[in-house]
C-alpha cells in the first residue's frame, strides 16, 4: 500500500513539474474541453505591433493538443512571405501526452514552397508550413512564428473559434498601434462568449477568451465566420505595395487604389491594340464589343490561382498577360479592362469575397477586404459582371461564386459599394420533360430532357466537361433511387446566349417494378425524387440557412405494361409553408398511360434553430410523397 501511495506521489510530482515547465501535459485538459473535440487549443495568441504606417510585426504562439487524426487540421503551423513580408522566426516543439519533448522543429525543417503553382512571375510569393506525421495520439505541438511587413493595409482578422470540434483553453489578442494612424476595429457576436476586452490607453487593445467549448457542426448552419465571435481591424492611414494609402471613406479608398495601385497597369503593345480593333470592326454597341473581347480573353488566356493578399494587390501588367497568356484574377480582370479601353468600353475593377457561401464586403468598415476580383461594365443603371478567370462561362453570368453580395467597384472618381446580381428563387429553375416505360417484367427505360437556368446552370453545366467515368458516377449519384441504372446516349446543349443548359439523357434499369405474385409495385417519381435526409438534431444550437432557393418542374409521361390494370394510384398532393411549396398531380390518360406532374419551390432565407424541426418535417413530407408507389394487378 505504501508503494502505491509513493508511486502516485511521484506521478503527481512529475505532472506538476511538466505543468510548471509549460509543456502542456494533456492530463490537465478539463474533460469539458475534450468533449466533442478533435483538438484543444491550449494557447492561441497573436501579438500585433504596428510601429508606423510602414511597419507591422506579428507574433503567433499556438499550442495545440491533437487528440486524434481529425485534429491534425487544427495545427495551422504555416506562414506566408513575399518581397514585402519577411519571416523573422518560425519553429515548433512536439510533446507527448505527458508533456515530454519529442522533437524540435527549426525553420529548415519546415517545407518552403511557392504559394502559387505553375507561375514564375510570382516566385517571391512563398509559404513555410509544417507537415508533421505523429507517432501516436494524443500529442501537443507548440508553434511560434514572427513576421515583419511593410504592408499595414491588412491587419489580420482574429477568430476566437477557428473550426468545429476544436475547443479553446486560452485565446489572446494583443494589438499595439501609434496615435494618428486612425486604428479602428469591428467586433462580431461577443454576447454569448467569455471574452474580456481591455484598452489600457489610446494605443493598446487586448482580448482574452477562456474555456470555449468545442462546437459540433450542424447541417445547414451558416459559415463559421457568421456564427462565432471575430474582430476586424484596420487603419485609416496605411501602406500597401510601396504606396501610402488612406481609407476614411469608400470613395476615397477607391480613388487611391485606382490612382496609386492600378494606374499604369493597362498598357498594351500596339500590335495587340490593332488586332483588337480589327476584331471588333465596325461594331458600335458597347455590350456587343465587350462580348467579343470577353470571348477573345477566354480563348487566349488561362487562370493561375493566386489569392488576393498573397500575390499582391497590384495586378501584373497587361502586356505581360498578353505575352504569357495567363494570370490570376487580378491580372485577367485588368487585362480584359485594358482590351476594352482600346475599343472605348469603360469597365471597373471590382473587389469582393469569392465563394459559394455568400460573404459581403463590410460596407460600414472602410478597409482592405476581399479575396477575389471581377470586372464591372456599366450598362444603363446596372452593371454587367465579368468573371475573367473562366474560360467557358457565359458572358455576364456570375454563378454561385460571386452572386448576391456587396462588392467594391473601383471607379475613376472613387469606390462604390454595390450588390452583385441576385438570382431570384423562381429564376433558379430546373425543368424536366420526359417519358418512361415499364415492361411486363418490371424493366424500365426512359428519356429525359432537363433544362437548367439561373444558379442551377452553374452546377449543371460542369457535367459537360466531365470525363466519361465521371459523368457515369454523376448520373448514378443523381438517380440513386434507381437500382441497376444503365446510361444510354447523353447529349448536351449549352446555350450561353440565354444561359440555359440542357441535358438529353437515355437511361434504363432492370427490375424497377417489383413483382410479387400477380402484382407490380414501383415509385411514380423516377426522374426527380428527393431522397435526401434532413438530419434530426436534438437541441439544435445554431440557426440554419438556405443559401439559394430554386424551382423544379417536371412533366413525365408514363407508359404502363400491357396486361396490367391499376389497383392503386397515389392521390394528388399539395404542401405549402414558410419554406416553399410542393405539388404533385397524376393524370390518367387511358388504362396504360399516365402523366405525372411535379413542382417544388424552395425559398432562400435565414431561420432560427427553433424552426429547424419544422423544416425537417416539410422535407420529410416531400420525401414521403416523392416515394409514393403505384400498384398494378396482372389481368
Amino acid at each position: 500500500m505504501k508503494n502505491l501511495f509513493f508511486a502516485i506521489f511521484l506521478l503527481f510530482l512529475n505532472l506538476t513539474s511538466f505543468a510548471q515547465k509549460g509543456n502542456y501535459p494533456i492530463i490537465f485538459v478539463p474533460d469539458s474541453l475534450k468533449q466533442n473535440a478533435n483538438a484543444v487549443l491550449r494557447l492561441d495568441q497573436m501579438d500585433i505591433v504596428i510601429a508606423s504606417q510602414r511597419s507591422m510585426n506579428v507574433k503567433i504562439q499556438r499550442v495545440v493538443s491533437v487528440l486524434n487524426e481529425k485534429g491534425l487540421n487544427d495545427i495551422d503551423a504555416y506562414c506566408h512571405y513575399d518581397k514585402t513580408t519577411s519571416v523573422k522566426n518560425i519553429e515548433a516543439i512536439v510533446y507527448d501526452a505527458l508533456g515530454n519533448e519529442i522533437k524540435k522543429i527549426k525553420r529548415k525543417d519546415f517545407k518552403d514552397q511557392s504559394a502559387v503553382g505553375g507561375s514564375t512571375l510570382f516566385s517571391d510569393s512563398r509559404v513555410l508550413f509544417l507537415d508533421y506525421t505523429p507517432i501516436s495520439y494524443p500529442f501537443t505541438i507548440a508553434y511560434t512564428s514572427e513576421i515583419e511587413t511593410s504592408n499595414t493595409a491588412f491587419i489580420p482578422k482574429w477568430y476566437f473559434i477557428g473550426s468545429y470540434n476544436l475547443s479553446v483553453e486560452r485565446c489572446v489578442l494583443n494589438v499595439t498601434f501609434p496615435k494618428g494612424l486612425g486604428f479602428k476595429k469591428k467586433e462580431f457576436r461577443f454576447d454569448n462568449f467569455n471574452i474580456k476586452k481591455t484598452a489600457d490607453s489610446d494605443t493598446n487593445l487586448s482580448y482574452i477568451a477562456t474555456n470555449i467549448l468545442a462546437q459540433k457542426q450542424e447541417d445547414l448552419s451558416p459559415a463559421l465566420s457568421d456564427l462565432f465571435p471575430k474582430v476586424m481591424m484596420g487603419l485609416e492611414n496605411f501602406h500597401l505595395e510601396g504606396v501610402d494609402g488612406n481609407a476614411t471613406t469608400w470613395e476615397a479608398f477607391g480613388k487611391w487604389y485606382g490612382d496609386k495601385i492600378l494606374n499604369g497597369t493597362t498598357v498594351l503593345p500596339e500590335e495587340t491594340k490593332s488586332k483588337i480593333k480589327a476584331l471588333v470592326g465596325n461594331e458600335k454597341d458597347p455590350v456587343k464589343k465587350a462580348k467579343i473581347i470577353y470571348d477573345y480573353v477566354q480563348k487566349k488566356s488561362r487562370y493561375v490561382n493566386i489569392a488576393i493578399g498573397i500575390g499582391g494587390w497590384k495586378p501584373m501588367l497587361a502586356n505581360d498577360v498578353d505575352r504569357l497568356g495567363y494570370g490570376d484574377c487580378k491580372a485577367l480582370t485588368n487585362y480584359t479592362k485594358a482590351l476594352l479601353q482600346v475599343v472605348d468600353v469603360p469597365s471597373y475593377n471590382t473587389i469582393l469575397y469569392g465563394d459559394r457561401y455568400k460573404e459581403d464586403i463590410q460596407s460600414d468598415f472602410v478597409s482592405m477586404q476581399g479575396n477575389h476580383m471581377i470586372l464591372a461594365i456599366p450598362n444603363q443603371d446596372n452593371y454587367i459582371w465579368l468573371e475573367c478567370t473562366s474560360q467557358d462561362g457565359p458572358f455576364g453570368y456570375q454563378g454561385t461564386f460571386t452572386d448576391d453580395r456587396d462588392v467594391l467597384v473601383v471607379k475613376p472618381d472613387g469606390g462604390e459599394i454595390v450588390r452583385t446580381k441576385i438570382y431570384a428563387d423562381n429564376g433558379n429553375t430546373q425543368e424536366g420533360k420526359g417519358v418512361y416505360t415499364i415492361d411486363q417484367t418490371g424493366n424500365f427505360s426512359g428519356v429525359l430532357k432537363i433544362a437548367s437556368q439561373g444558379s442551377a446552370y452553374d452546377s449543371k453545366s460542369r457535367v459537360e466537361t466531365m470525363q466519361p467515368n465521371e459523368k457515369e458516377e454523376h448520373y448514378k449519384e443523381y438517380w440513386d433511387n434507381i437500382n441497376n441504372l444503365k446510361l444510354g446516349k447523353i447529349t448536351f446543349t449549352n446555350d450561353k446566349e440565354n444561359i440555359r443548359f440542357t441535358e438529353d439523357v437515355q437511361i434504363s434499369a432492370v427490375n424497377y417494378g417489383a413483382l410479387s405474385g400477380n402484382k407490380m409495385i414501383f415509385v411514380v417519381d423516377a426522374f426527380n425524387q428527393y431522397t435526401g435526409n434532413v438530419k434530426r438534431i436534438r437541441n439544435r444550437k445554431n440557426p440554419f440557412q438556405i443559401q439559394r432557393g430554386f424551382l423544379d418542374t417536371d412533366e413525365i409521361e408514363i407508359n404502363l405494361p400491357e396486361g396490367f390494370s391499376i389497383e392503386f394510384l397515389p392521390s394528388n398532393y399539395e404542401l405549402k409553408g414558410k419554406f416553399g411549396e410542393y405539388k404533385t398531380e397524376i393524370i390518367k390518360k387511358d388504362n396504360n398511360k399516365l402523366t405525372y406532374k411535379r413542382s417544388m419551390f424552395l425559398s432562400k432565407g435565414k431561420y432560427s434553430n427553433k424552426e429547424y424541426d419544422e423544416y425537417r418535417l416539410f422535407m420529410e413530407q416531400v420525401s414521403r410523397n416523392d416515394n409514393a408507389k403505384i400498384i398494378l394487378t396482372k389481368n
